[in-house]
């Protein structure tokens, strides 16, 4: 396949948007592959993600942001534009538990996710040999009230390094600190039950089957400094009754969070989500 450019816009509403930048695609002999648009009426904001093949378009790819910086002033614009063969580099911070590790893992080794993964982190050695598994590098740096704010600026400093291009939580049991966030803006995905916030803290499957609820599900979301409450990537439930143990309920939940959080990494690789007001436009 030729090389391809996605752009993604957002900007207040007005006559002529999406008439721009077809334009700017075609007159530079640009086919459009993929082309999808949403206004918020309340907000009244323009949403656009746009796809189109580089194989004739006459703008060479290192000329294409100058060539539309006018277009996006004029309107505007907040915006990003990606490429198809670029491959984003993804750290991916994990704790004990190891269900979303193995399933991040064996899409990224299936191809199903092309990233990059140049090390994973935790606050506790026992997935190391998961790592391993894998081929890739593990590092451990275990957290504690007094050296919290320490080990944080190593981890950051880890990051850089590697040139991160966004951070995966894949149930990570510590609380990131905004300095932490402000690093990586829309660039921390985590994922969660979605409980939240009826049936809080470590045993939350107990306390479902407890009240005896009828559904569970999980939630992926960016990273906010409010817990749990940052822009909502990708949900999804499943149904449960008397017949189900708290294992089943644990086991449907695992189940849950694996898909959920793949679907959110495969949406952000894929340039497919704004985020804004604490929403996300997901574009499918």
């Amino acid at each position: 396949m030729s090389k391809s450019a996605v752009l993604l816009v957002s900007c207040p509403d007005r006559p002529g948007l999406v008439a721009s930048i077809t334009d700017f695609i075609f007159r530079r002999k640009g086919n459009i592959l993929h082309l999808d648009q949403h206004v918020d009426s309340e907000q009244d904001v323009f949403f656009m993600r746009v796809a189109w093949d580089l194989a004739h378009f006459e703008t060479p790819p290192e000329r294409i942001a100058a060539a539309f910086a006018p277009i996006a002033e004029q309107y505007n614009m907040d915006w990003r534009l990606h490429f198809s063969d670029e491959r984003l580099r993804m750290a991916i911070f994990v704790s004990k538990q190891d269900h979303c590790l193995y399933d991040i893992l064996s899409r990224w080794q299936s191809g199903e996710l092309p990233v990059e993964i140049p090390l994973i982190i935790s606050n506790h050695p026992d997935l190391a040999p998961v790592a391993d598994k894998f081929g890739l590098p593990f590092e451990v740096y275990q957290i504690n009230a007094e050296n919290k704010a320490e080990r944080e600026r190593q981890q950051i400093e880890r990051l850089h390094t590697h040139k991160i291009d966004f951070v995966v939580l894949a149930r990570y049991m510590q609380i990131l600190t905004g300095d932490f966030i402000s690093h990586f803006p829309d660039r921390i995905i985590n994922i969660h039950h979605s409980f939240l916030p009826a049936f809080p803290g470590a045993r939350p499957y107990h306390q479902a089957y407890q009240r005896g609820v009828k559904i569970i599900g999980a939630t992926s979301h960016y990273v906010t400094q409010d817990l749990d409450a940052g822009p909502i990537i990708e949900q999804n439930v499943a149904r449960v009754d008397h017949r189900d143990s708290v294992k089943d309920m644990i086991r449907k939940g695992k189940d849950l969070e694996k898909t959920v959080l793949a679907s959110a990494i495969w949406y952000h690789i894929n340039h497919r989500v704004l985020a804004y007001n604490n929403k996300t436009v997901v574009f499918q």
